[in-house]
């Protein structure tokens, strides 16, 4: 990958507010900003992890009717 290509890609991250940026002397040091890429991970894994909560829960419960 070319140099542009590489600097196009990571200013396209920068607007999006998933890259956050430091300028050392003629230096600009690029850094992941974890807290929206968390967000969007946790929607992502949400809508399909939440069914597997749910039957889980509903396992605990079941067991713990039983065992009364």
């Amino acid at each position: 990958m070319t140099r542009f290509g590489v600097m196009k890609h990571l200013t396209v991250l920068e607007a999006a507010n998933l890259v956050a940026t430091k300028r050392v002397g003629r230096t600009k040091l690029h850094f992941l900003n974890p807290i929206p890429i968390g967000e969007i991970a946790d929607r992502w894994v949400s809508k399909y992890a939440q069914p597997f909560t749910r039957a889980m829960v509903d396992i605990r419960h079941d067991l713990e009717r039983g065992a009364s």
